[in-house]
Protein backbone atom coordinates (compact mmCIF):
# COMPACT_ATOMS: atom_id res chain seq x y z
CA UNK A 1 0.00 0.00 0.00
CA UNK A 2 1.48 3.54 -1.13
CA UNK A 3 2.69 5.68 1.71
CA UNK A 4 -0.18 8.63 2.49
CA UNK A 5 0.91 11.87 2.17
CA UNK A 6 1.81 14.04 4.87
CA UNK A 7 0.15 17.43 6.30
CA UNK A 8 1.61 20.46 6.05
CA UNK A 9 1.95 23.06 9.23
CA UNK A 10 -0.85 25.20 7.81
CA UNK A 11 -2.77 21.96 6.91
CA UNK A 12 -2.54 20.99 10.27
CA UNK A 13 -4.12 23.65 11.45
CA UNK A 14 -6.74 23.90 9.07
CA UNK A 15 -7.97 20.38 9.91
CA UNK A 16 -7.11 20.57 13.52
CA UNK A 17 -10.99 19.96 14.67
CA UNK A 18 -10.81 16.38 12.14
CA UNK A 19 -7.70 15.61 13.84
CA UNK A 20 -8.86 15.39 17.56
CA UNK A 21 -11.72 13.16 16.37
CA UNK A 22 -9.82 9.76 17.37
CA UNK A 23 -11.72 8.24 14.34
CA UNK A 24 -10.01 10.48 12.23
CA UNK A 25 -7.12 11.52 13.61
CA UNK A 26 -3.95 12.14 11.69
CA UNK A 27 -4.16 9.14 9.77
CA UNK A 28 -7.59 9.58 8.34
CA UNK A 29 -6.91 13.15 7.65
CA UNK A 30 -4.11 11.86 5.93
CA UNK A 31 -6.68 9.41 3.88
CA UNK A 32 -9.01 12.09 2.59
CA UNK A 33 -5.82 14.19 1.30
CA UNK A 34 -5.17 10.73 -0.51
CA UNK A 35 -8.36 10.66 -1.86
CA UNK A 36 -9.77 11.68 -5.62
CA UNK A 37 -13.74 11.91 -5.66
CA UNK A 38 -15.90 12.55 -8.40
CA UNK A 39 -19.05 14.47 -8.49
CA UNK A 40 -20.99 14.13 -11.16
CA UNK A 41 -22.99 17.84 -11.45
CA UNK A 42 -22.20 21.32 -9.90
CA UNK A 43 -25.50 21.87 -9.14
CA UNK A 44 -28.45 21.40 -6.19
CA UNK A 45 -26.21 18.19 -4.63
CA UNK A 46 -23.13 18.99 -6.48
CA UNK A 47 -22.76 22.27 -4.12
CA UNK A 48 -22.99 20.99 -0.78
CA UNK A 49 -21.55 18.37 -1.12
CA UNK A 50 -18.22 19.61 -3.44
CA UNK A 51 -18.34 22.16 -0.19
CA UNK A 52 -18.03 19.92 2.59
CA UNK A 53 -15.76 17.67 0.88
CA UNK A 54 -13.24 20.11 0.06
CA UNK A 55 -13.16 21.72 3.43
CA UNK A 56 -12.86 18.64 4.81
CA UNK A 57 -9.34 18.21 2.78
CA UNK A 58 -10.60 15.87 0.25
CA UNK A 59 -7.43 16.18 -2.06
CA UNK A 60 -8.64 15.77 -5.02
CA UNK A 61 -12.03 16.72 -6.38
CA UNK A 62 -13.24 15.97 -10.12
CA UNK A 63 -16.42 18.20 -11.56
CA UNK A 64 -18.40 17.04 -14.49
CA UNK A 65 -20.80 19.37 -15.72
CA UNK A 66 -21.69 20.80 -19.36
CA UNK A 67 -23.84 23.91 -17.56
CA UNK A 68 -23.57 27.41 -17.03
CA UNK A 69 -25.03 29.21 -14.29
CA UNK A 70 -28.56 30.50 -14.40
CA UNK A 71 -30.23 32.84 -11.95
CA UNK A 72 -32.82 30.24 -11.21
CA UNK A 73 -30.25 28.15 -9.78
CA UNK A 74 -29.33 30.16 -7.43
CA UNK A 75 -32.29 29.32 -5.18
CA UNK A 76 -30.34 26.15 -4.27
CA UNK A 77 -26.82 25.70 -5.83
CA UNK A 78 -25.16 27.29 -3.31
CA UNK A 79 -21.39 26.79 -4.58
CA UNK A 80 -22.64 30.07 -7.25
CA UNK A 81 -23.23 33.22 -7.05
CA UNK A 82 -24.98 36.23 -8.86
CA UNK A 83 -22.00 37.00 -10.42
CA UNK A 84 -21.64 33.99 -12.18
CA UNK A 85 -24.63 33.71 -13.48
CA UNK A 86 -24.27 33.18 -17.63
CA UNK A 87 -20.58 31.73 -16.68
CA UNK A 88 -19.52 28.16 -16.77
CA UNK A 89 -20.66 26.19 -13.16
CA UNK A 90 -17.25 24.49 -13.52
CA UNK A 91 -15.48 27.43 -13.72
CA UNK A 92 -17.63 29.23 -10.68
CA UNK A 93 -17.10 25.51 -8.54
CA UNK A 94 -13.54 25.58 -9.04
CA UNK A 95 -13.26 29.72 -8.17
CA UNK A 96 -14.92 28.86 -5.05
CA UNK A 97 -13.81 25.46 -3.97
CA UNK A 98 -10.03 26.90 -4.32
CA UNK A 99 -11.00 29.89 -2.42
CA UNK A 100 -12.35 27.60 0.75
CA UNK A 101 -9.58 25.57 0.29
CA UNK A 102 -6.41 25.93 -1.32
CA UNK A 103 -4.92 22.77 -0.54
CA UNK A 104 -7.42 21.02 -2.88
CA UNK A 105 -6.99 20.23 -5.91
CA UNK A 106 -9.98 20.60 -8.66
CA UNK A 107 -10.16 18.62 -11.79
CA UNK A 108 -12.98 19.85 -14.65
CA UNK A 109 -14.71 17.79 -17.35
CA UNK A 110 -17.01 20.04 -19.16
CA UNK A 111 -18.86 17.44 -20.97
CA UNK A 112 -21.79 15.88 -20.88
CA UNK A 113 -21.43 12.41 -19.36
CA UNK A 114 -21.55 9.88 -21.94
CA UNK A 115 -21.34 5.84 -22.65
CA UNK A 116 -18.14 7.25 -24.56
CA UNK A 117 -16.49 9.14 -22.11
CA UNK A 118 -17.65 7.65 -18.59
CA UNK A 119 -15.36 4.72 -18.19
CA UNK A 120 -12.38 6.78 -19.00
CA UNK A 121 -13.33 9.92 -16.84
CA UNK A 122 -15.08 7.53 -13.66
CA UNK A 123 -11.63 5.46 -13.95
CA UNK A 124 -9.40 7.85 -12.41
CA UNK A 125 -11.36 8.44 -9.23
CA UNK A 126 -11.56 6.42 -5.84
CA UNK A 127 -15.04 7.21 -5.24
CA UNK A 128 -18.42 9.15 -7.52
CA UNK A 129 -20.42 11.07 -5.70
CA UNK A 130 -23.94 11.19 -8.35
CA UNK A 131 -25.58 14.80 -7.78
CA UNK A 132 -26.92 14.25 -11.38
CA UNK A 133 -30.70 15.28 -12.36
CA UNK A 134 -32.05 12.59 -14.69
CA UNK A 135 -32.63 9.37 -15.31
CA UNK A 136 -30.25 8.35 -17.57
CA UNK A 137 -27.38 10.07 -16.16
CA UNK A 138 -27.83 7.85 -13.18
CA UNK A 139 -28.66 4.36 -14.71
CA UNK A 140 -25.01 5.66 -16.78
CA UNK A 141 -22.86 6.46 -13.41
CA UNK A 142 -24.41 2.91 -11.68
CA UNK A 143 -22.96 0.91 -14.51
CA UNK A 144 -20.02 2.52 -15.24
CA UNK A 145 -19.24 1.90 -11.03
CA UNK A 146 -19.90 -1.41 -10.99
CA UNK A 147 -17.68 -2.05 -14.24
CA UNK A 148 -15.18 -0.67 -12.36
CA UNK A 149 -15.60 -2.03 -8.85
CA UNK A 150 -16.24 2.04 -7.66
CA UNK A 151 -18.32 3.22 -4.88
CA UNK A 152 -21.48 5.39 -6.14
CA UNK A 153 -22.57 7.74 -3.43
CA UNK A 154 -26.39 8.22 -4.87
CA UNK A 155 -28.66 11.06 -3.84
CA UNK A 156 -31.93 12.80 -5.45
CA UNK A 157 -34.38 15.05 -4.20
CA UNK A 158 -37.89 16.28 -6.01
CA UNK A 159 -40.40 18.90 -4.19
CA UNK A 160 -39.82 18.36 -0.34
CA UNK A 161 -38.80 14.82 -0.91
CA UNK A 162 -35.21 13.56 -0.95
CA UNK A 163 -32.97 10.05 -0.87
CA UNK A 164 -29.96 9.03 0.05
CA UNK A 165 -27.62 5.77 -0.55
CA UNK A 166 -24.47 4.25 -0.95
CA UNK A 167 -24.36 1.83 -3.70
CA UNK A 168 -21.87 -0.46 -4.44
CA UNK A 169 -21.46 -3.81 -5.89
CA UNK A 170 -18.71 -5.47 -4.56
CA UNK A 171 -20.38 -5.44 -0.98
CA UNK A 172 -23.81 -4.63 -1.60
CA UNK A 173 -26.88 -3.87 -4.12
CA UNK A 174 -26.67 -1.34 -7.25
CA UNK A 175 -28.80 1.35 -8.52
CA UNK A 176 -30.20 -1.56 -10.33
CA UNK A 177 -31.29 -3.76 -7.83
CA UNK A 178 -33.20 -0.73 -6.36
CA UNK A 179 -34.68 0.28 -9.71
CA UNK A 180 -34.77 -2.18 -12.14
CA UNK A 181 -36.61 -0.31 -14.88
CA UNK A 182 -36.80 3.72 -15.30
CA UNK A 183 -39.96 5.19 -14.79
CA UNK A 184 -42.25 6.57 -17.92
CA UNK A 185 -40.22 9.75 -19.19
CA UNK A 186 -42.71 11.92 -18.82
CA UNK A 187 -43.86 10.30 -15.35
CA UNK A 188 -41.24 12.40 -12.72
CA UNK A 189 -41.32 15.87 -13.87
CA UNK A 190 -37.74 17.93 -13.86
CA UNK A 191 -37.43 20.75 -10.83
CA UNK A 192 -37.77 23.52 -13.86
CA UNK A 193 -41.54 21.64 -14.00
CA UNK A 194 -42.04 20.17 -10.35
CA UNK A 195 -40.25 22.42 -8.71
CA UNK A 196 -37.84 21.72 -5.54
CA UNK A 197 -37.45 22.93 -2.03
CA UNK A 198 -34.15 24.61 -2.27
CA UNK A 199 -32.79 23.63 1.22
CA UNK A 200 -33.52 19.85 0.41
CA UNK A 201 -30.41 19.57 -1.66
CA UNK A 202 -28.16 21.20 1.10
CA UNK A 203 -29.62 18.20 3.60
CA UNK A 204 -29.17 15.38 1.18
CA UNK A 205 -25.83 16.65 -0.59
CA UNK A 206 -24.47 17.14 3.16
CA UNK A 207 -25.24 13.38 3.51
CA UNK A 208 -23.85 12.01 0.31
CA UNK A 209 -20.49 14.03 1.12
CA UNK A 210 -20.63 12.52 5.24
CA UNK A 211 -21.07 9.54 3.27
CA UNK A 212 -18.32 9.89 1.27
CA UNK A 213 -15.86 10.66 3.61
CA UNK A 214 -17.03 7.61 6.02
CA UNK A 215 -15.93 5.29 3.19
CA UNK A 216 -12.65 7.43 2.61
CA UNK A 217 -11.76 7.30 6.35
CA UNK A 218 -13.32 3.83 6.85
CA UNK A 219 -15.10 4.85 9.95
CA UNK A 220 -18.93 4.06 11.39
CA UNK A 221 -21.47 2.44 9.18
CA UNK A 222 -22.09 4.01 5.74
CA UNK A 223 -25.78 3.69 3.82
CA UNK A 224 -24.43 0.62 2.06
CA UNK A 225 -27.54 -1.66 1.72
CA UNK A 226 -29.96 0.84 3.08
CA UNK A 227 -31.81 3.66 1.17
CA UNK A 228 -32.20 6.95 3.29
CA UNK A 229 -35.56 8.97 2.44
CA UNK A 230 -36.10 12.52 3.79
CA UNK A 231 -39.14 14.19 4.21
CA UNK A 232 -38.95 17.68 4.32
CA UNK A 233 -42.82 18.64 4.99
CA UNK A 234 -42.60 16.19 8.17
CA UNK A 235 -39.30 16.54 8.71
CA UNK A 236 -39.37 12.64 9.03
CA UNK A 237 -36.45 10.25 7.98
CA UNK A 238 -37.30 6.77 6.87
CA UNK A 239 -35.17 3.92 6.07
CA UNK A 240 -35.76 1.08 4.00
CA UNK A 241 -33.62 -2.10 3.50
CA UNK A 242 -31.77 -3.13 0.06
CA UNK A 243 -30.60 -6.36 -1.25
CA UNK A 244 -28.56 -7.59 -3.56
CA UNK A 245 -30.94 -8.55 -7.05
CA UNK A 246 -29.25 -11.75 -7.99
CA UNK A 247 -31.42 -11.52 -11.40
CA UNK A 248 -29.75 -7.58 -11.28
CA UNK A 249 -28.53 -7.43 -14.78
CA UNK A 250 -25.35 -5.35 -14.03
CA UNK A 251 -24.18 -6.67 -10.88
CA UNK A 252 -26.26 -10.25 -10.54
CA UNK A 253 -25.15 -13.71 -10.61
CA UNK A 254 -25.47 -13.98 -15.06
CA UNK A 255 -24.68 -9.81 -15.80
CA UNK A 256 -26.16 -9.30 -19.38
CA UNK A 257 -24.85 -5.49 -19.23
CA UNK A 258 -21.47 -5.79 -19.75
CA UNK A 259 -20.70 -2.25 -21.64
CA UNK A 260 -21.80 0.64 -21.38
CA UNK A 261 -25.22 1.27 -23.62
CA UNK A 262 -27.87 3.84 -24.97
CA UNK A 263 -29.02 5.23 -21.47
CA UNK A 264 -31.25 7.86 -23.54
CA UNK A 265 -33.20 4.68 -25.62
CA UNK A 266 -32.93 2.64 -22.45
CA UNK A 267 -34.87 5.58 -20.44
CA UNK A 268 -37.17 6.17 -23.07
CA UNK A 269 -35.81 10.07 -23.33
CA UNK A 270 -35.28 11.75 -26.84
CA UNK A 271 -32.84 13.88 -27.98
CA UNK A 272 -34.04 17.12 -26.37
CA UNK A 273 -34.36 15.39 -22.83
CA UNK A 274 -38.13 14.77 -23.04
CA UNK A 275 -40.29 11.35 -23.53
CA UNK A 276 -40.88 10.61 -26.83
CA UNK A 277 -44.94 11.56 -27.74
CA UNK A 278 -45.19 9.26 -30.82
CA UNK A 279 -49.08 10.32 -31.45
CA UNK A 280 -47.68 14.15 -31.73
CA UNK A 281 -44.81 13.42 -34.15
CA UNK A 282 -45.01 15.43 -37.64
CA UNK A 283 -45.10 18.40 -38.76
CA UNK A 284 -47.20 21.13 -37.58
CA UNK A 285 -47.45 20.01 -34.07
CA UNK A 286 -45.77 23.17 -32.66
CA UNK A 287 -45.72 26.62 -33.04
CA UNK A 288 -43.34 29.30 -32.09
CA UNK A 289 -44.26 32.22 -29.79
CA UNK A 290 -43.69 34.80 -32.41
CA UNK A 291 -45.91 33.28 -34.55
CA UNK A 292 -48.66 32.30 -32.00
CA UNK A 293 -48.65 36.44 -31.10
CA UNK A 294 -48.77 37.12 -34.78
CA UNK A 295 -52.04 34.64 -35.44
CA UNK A 296 -53.22 35.26 -32.42
CA UNK A 297 -53.98 39.23 -33.36
CA UNK A 298 -55.18 37.94 -36.55
CA UNK A 299 -57.36 35.42 -35.18
CA UNK A 300 -59.35 36.76 -31.93
CA UNK A 301 -61.12 33.37 -31.31
CA UNK A 302 -58.37 31.02 -31.17
CA UNK A 303 -58.50 29.50 -27.83
CA UNK A 304 -54.63 29.29 -26.13
CA UNK A 305 -54.84 26.56 -23.41
CA UNK A 306 -52.72 27.07 -20.09
CA UNK A 307 -52.49 23.57 -18.76
CA UNK A 308 -50.53 24.44 -15.88
CA UNK A 309 -51.15 24.46 -12.09
CA UNK A 310 -53.18 27.08 -10.71
CA UNK A 311 -50.36 28.28 -8.31
CA UNK A 312 -48.09 28.59 -11.40
CA UNK A 313 -50.81 30.62 -12.92
CA UNK A 314 -50.47 32.90 -10.17
CA UNK A 315 -47.10 32.98 -11.27
CA UNK A 316 -47.02 34.46 -14.42
CA UNK A 317 -49.90 34.02 -17.31
CA UNK A 318 -50.27 35.10 -20.58
CA UNK A 319 -53.21 37.49 -21.21
CA UNK A 320 -56.32 35.94 -22.48
CA UNK A 321 -55.37 32.24 -22.27
CA UNK A 322 -57.34 30.11 -20.43
CA UNK A 323 -56.55 28.18 -17.35
CA UNK A 324 -57.61 24.31 -17.58
CA UNK A 325 -54.52 22.13 -15.93
CA UNK A 326 -53.68 19.01 -17.58
CA UNK A 327 -54.54 16.94 -14.61
CA UNK A 328 -58.36 18.06 -14.98
CA UNK A 329 -58.51 18.24 -18.71
CA UNK A 330 -59.70 14.49 -19.28
CA UNK A 331 -62.70 15.45 -17.17
CA UNK A 332 -63.49 19.25 -18.55
CA UNK A 333 -63.52 18.87 -22.33
CA UNK A 334 -66.48 19.46 -22.55
CA UNK A 335 -65.98 23.06 -21.78
CA UNK A 336 -63.96 23.43 -25.31
CA UNK A 337 -65.60 24.23 -28.57
CA UNK A 338 -64.38 21.00 -30.67
CA UNK A 339 -64.41 22.77 -33.87
CA UNK A 340 -61.74 25.59 -32.49
CA UNK A 341 -58.36 25.97 -33.43
CA UNK A 342 -56.29 25.42 -30.04
CA UNK A 343 -52.46 26.38 -29.13
CA UNK A 344 -51.80 24.19 -25.78
CA UNK A 345 -49.35 26.14 -23.54
CA UNK A 346 -47.29 25.06 -20.19
CA UNK A 347 -44.14 26.06 -18.60
CA UNK A 348 -41.44 24.91 -20.74
CA UNK A 349 -43.37 22.63 -23.77
CA UNK A 350 -43.76 19.26 -21.88
CA UNK A 351 -46.60 18.71 -20.33
CA UNK A 352 -48.13 20.78 -23.41
CA UNK A 353 -47.81 18.26 -25.69
CA UNK A 354 -49.14 15.58 -23.22
CA UNK A 355 -52.23 18.19 -23.91
CA UNK A 356 -51.85 18.09 -27.44
CA UNK A 357 -52.15 14.27 -27.32
CA UNK A 358 -55.13 14.19 -25.41
CA UNK A 359 -57.14 16.57 -26.94
CA UNK A 360 -56.30 14.57 -30.47
CA UNK A 361 -57.28 11.48 -29.20
CA UNK A 362 -60.17 12.88 -28.02
CA UNK A 363 -61.36 14.11 -31.47
CA UNK A 364 -59.81 17.79 -31.33
CA UNK A 365 -58.33 18.37 -34.68
CA UNK A 366 -56.61 21.58 -34.65
CA UNK A 367 -54.21 21.72 -31.89
CA UNK A 368 -50.60 22.65 -31.65
CA UNK A 369 -48.34 23.19 -28.68
CA UNK A 370 -46.48 26.44 -27.77
CA UNK A 371 -42.75 25.42 -28.44
CA UNK A 372 -40.88 26.66 -25.61
CA UNK A 373 -43.99 27.39 -22.99
CA UNK A 374 -44.49 30.55 -21.62
CA UNK A 375 -40.99 30.80 -20.27
CA UNK A 376 -40.60 31.64 -24.53
CA UNK A 377 -43.59 33.91 -24.82
CA UNK A 378 -41.85 35.90 -21.91
CA UNK A 379 -38.11 35.71 -24.06
CA UNK A 380 -39.40 36.33 -27.35
CA UNK A 381 -42.68 38.11 -27.10
CA UNK A 382 -43.71 39.49 -23.45
CA UNK A 383 -40.88 40.25 -21.21
CA UNK A 384 -43.03 42.15 -18.87
CA UNK A 385 -44.32 38.48 -18.20
CA UNK A 386 -42.33 37.25 -15.39
CA UNK A 387 -39.92 34.50 -15.55
CA UNK A 388 -39.46 31.57 -13.25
Amino acid sequence: MASLPRLSPAETLRYSRHLILPDIAIAGQQRLKAARVLLVGAGGLGSPAALYLAAAGVGTLGLVDWDVVDVTNLQRQILHGTASVGTSKLESARARLQDLNPHVQVETFPVRLTSENALDIIRAFDIIVDGSDNFPTRYLVNDACVLLGKPNVYGSIFRFDGQASVFDARVGPCYRCLFADPPPPDLVPSCAEGGVLGVLPGIIGSIQALETIKLIVGVGETLVGRLLLCDARRMQFRELALSKDPACPVCGDHPTVTELIDYEAFCGVGEEGTGTLTDVEGDGVEIEAVELKREWTAKPDLVVLDVREPHEYEIAHIEGARLIPLSELPGRLAEIDGRAEIVTHCHHGLRSLAALELLRGAGFANVRSLQGGIDAWSVDVDPEVPRY
